[in-house]
C-alpha cells in the first residue's frame, strides 16, 4: 500500500491530511492558538488533593487546573509495595514533575501521569523505567526478540532508563537506532536542566508541532511523497528530516501549484462529510453517527440497497461495507471513547463471525489503540478507542446557539402556544393596557394564520388587545411578551 501525507499550513493553523491509494485515511489539525497538550511536560504544584476521589488537581500554568489520579502516580504503583493512599503522596503545594497524557476535553481540565516519556521516532524513553519493551504491533516473537538485542548493542554501558521499541524500528539499523538514543538523550538532559532553572508551574518540555510530528510519527517505508504548500515549512522540515530522519528527505516536496492543495486532492470535501451526521454507503445503505459526550453512536441502514440475491444477503453486504467505511470514519472524525455500531441484524453466526473479522482488519490499520468485543445479546458491537485530543468536530464546530446542541429546535406552533400561556399568566398578575409579541417570522405567521382564532379567543378572554411584531435577529424559539 502505497501513503501520500498533504500538508496544508496557513499562519493560523497546520492541517494534515494521509491519503492511502488516494482515498483520504486520516485528518489532523493544529491550530496556533490551541495547540494540544499531550506529551507537554511541566513542573506543576498541587493546588489539592481530594482523598474521597484518590485524585489531585494540579496547577500548571493554565486557566483550569489539570487533574491527577492515583493510579496514575507512577512512583506509587511501581515501587513494589501496595500502593499508598493519595494523602500519604501529595500534599498541597508541592512541586511535582509531570506530563499530559490527555488534553482537556469538553469541561475536563487535562489529564496527568508523573511517568515521563520522551518519543523519538524509533523509541520512547522511559526515563524511571529499566527495561526495554516491544510495540504490540510488532506481533513475531523472532522479531521482538532481535530488535530487543539490536537495541542492548547500542546503548552505552552506562546509560539508565528504559525504552519501547516502536513499530518503525522493525527495519532499521544500528546507525538510525544509535541516533534515536542520541537524540532522546539529549532531550532528557535539556529537560533535567530547565528542572532546576524554573519555579512551578512552568512549562519543561514541548512537544513538536504538528509538521514535526508528521516526520517522526507517520512517514514510513509505505510513503511515497510529503507533499507541503508552505516553503518555510517545507525547509524546517528538511532540516529536522536531515538531523534525524534521513530516508524521508528524498520523499519531501514543495508544492507550488496554483490550486490549493486540499482543493486538488478533494480533502475539503472530505472534511465536509466528516462533519456530516449522515455517511451514504457506495451499496445505496447508509450509516448514521451521533457523538455525544459520554459516547458515540453508530447505526447502520440498508437505505435504497437492494442488490443482494436475498434479504440476508443484503444485510451482510451492507455490514460488510459498513465495517470498512466505520474504520475510517473513527479515524477520520478522530472519534474516541466508548463507540457502540448498531449493525444491521445477522440470522447467521458465519455472517457475524466475518463482518467481525472484516472490522477488526480495518481497525488494525489504527494508529490508536482500540478495544472490541463481539456481538453482543442485542447484536451490537461495543468498542473503545482512546481518546486523548477532542475529535474533528469539537474542533471545527461549536454548540448550536439556536438548539443549544439539541440537534432540533421547537417547532413555531409549539413557541405559539407558549406565548399565549405566558400572556394568560401575566394577564392574571398585571393589569396592562396591552400585550405586544416579539418572536421571529414564522411565529407571528403562524399567529396571523393557523392561530389567529385562538389569538383572537385569547385577547377576548383576557379583555385586553395583543398586538404582534417580528424580530428578524430571534431565533424561532426566542420570543418576549412586552406589557404596555
Amino acid at each position: 500500500m502505497s501513503d501520500e501525507i498533504l500538508i496544508n499550513v496557513t499562519p493560523q493553523e497546520t492541517r494534515v491530511s494521509i491519503l492511502n491509494q488516494g482515498v483520504v485515511q486520516e485528518l489532523h489539525i493544529e491550530r496556533d492558538s490551541h495547540r494540544g497538550m499531550v506529551s507537554n511536560v511541566y513542573l506543576g504544584r498541587v493546588k489539592r488533593v481530594l482523598p474521597g476521589m484518590q485524585s489531585a488537581f494540579i496547577d500548571i500554568g493554565w486557566e483550569r487546573s489539570a487533574f491527577l489520579h492515583v493510579a496514575d502516580i507512577w512512583e506509587n504503583s511501581n515501587n513494589g509495595e501496595p500502593a499508598k493512599p493519595i494523602e500519604k503522596v501529595l500534599f498541597e503545594g508541592q512541586s511535582l514533575l509531570v506530563q499530559v497524557i490527555k488534553d482537556p476535553i469538553g469541561t475536563k481540565g487535562a489529564r496527568l501521569s508523573t511517568q515521563i516519556s520522551i518519543a523519538g521516532r524509533l523509541l520512547v524513553y522511559l526515563p524511571q523505567e529499566t527495561h526495554i519493551g516491544v510495540s504490540q504491533r510488532i506481533e513475531s516473537e523472532e522479531e521482538r526478540e532481535l530488535l530487543r538485542a539490536k537495541l542492548q548493542q547500542v546503548l552505552p554501558a552506562d546509560h539508565s532508563g528504559g525504552y519501547i521499541i516502536r513499530t518503525l524500528a522493525e527495519s532499521s539499523t544500528d546507525i538510525d537506532f544509535n541516533a534515536d538514543v542520541a537524540y532522546l538523550d539529549k532531550l532528557w538532559h535539556n529537560l533535567q536542566q530547565q528542572v532546576t532553572q524554573k519555579t512551578a508551574p512552568a512549562l519543561i518540555y514541548e512537544e513538536l508541532n504538528l509538521s514535526l510530528r508528521v516526520l517522526r510519527d507517520f512517514v514510513s517505508e509505505e510513503t511515497t511523497r510529503v507533499l507541503i504548500d508552505s516553503r518555510e515549512t517545507h525547509e524546517r522540515m528538511r532540516a529536522f528530516a536531515g538531523d534525524y530522519i534521513a530516508a524521508a528527505v528524498p520523499k519531501l516536496s514543495h508544492y507550488i501549484g496554483e490550486r490549493p492543495l486540499f482543493d486538488l486532492y478533494g480533502v475539503e470535501e472530505e472534511i465536509e462529510r466528516a462533519l456530516s451526521r449522515r455517511v451514504d454507503l457506495k451499496s445505496g445503505g447508509y450509516l448514521i453517527i451521533d457523538q455525544t459526550e459520554a459516547l458515540t453512536t453508530v447505526d447502520v441502514n440498508t437505505g435504497g440497497f437492494v442488490g443482494g440475491r436475498t434479504f440476508d444477503d443484503t444485510i451482510f453486504k451492507t455490514n460488510l461495507e459498513a465495517a470498512q467505511v466505520i474504520a475510517r470514519q473513527l479515524r477520520l472524525r478522530n472519534l474516541g471513547g466508548i463507540i457502540i455500531c448498531d449493525f444491521i441484524d445477522m440470522d447467521t453466526a458465519e455472517h457475524r463471525d466475518a463482518v467481525m473479522e472484516e472490522f477488526k482488519k480495518m481497525l488494525a490499520r489504527d494508529r490508536t489503540r482500540i478495544t472490541v468485543s463481539g456481538f453482543s445479546a442485542l447484536g451490537l458491537v461495543e468498542m473503545t478507542r482512546k481518546r486523548t485530543r477532542e475529535s474533528l468536530a469539537h474542533v471545527l464546530c461549536e454548540t448550536c446557539p439556536t438548539c443549544q446542541g439539541r440537534g432540533e429546535v421547537k417547532t413555531a406552533q409549539t413557541i405559539c402556544f407558549e406565548i399565549m400561556r405566558d400572556i394568560l399568566r401575566e394577564a392574571r398578575q398585571f393589569n396592562a393596557r396591552e400585550f405586544r409579541i416579539l418572536a421571529s417570522q414564522p411565529v407571528i405567521d403562524l399567529f396571523l394564520d393557523e392561530e389567529s382564532q385562538s389569538l383572537a379567543q385569547l385577547s377576548d378572554f383576557i379583555g385586553k388587545n395583543v398586538s404582534l411584531q417580528v424580530e428578524t435577529t430571534y431565533s424561532q424559539e426566542q420570543y418576549d411578551v412586552i406589557l404596555m
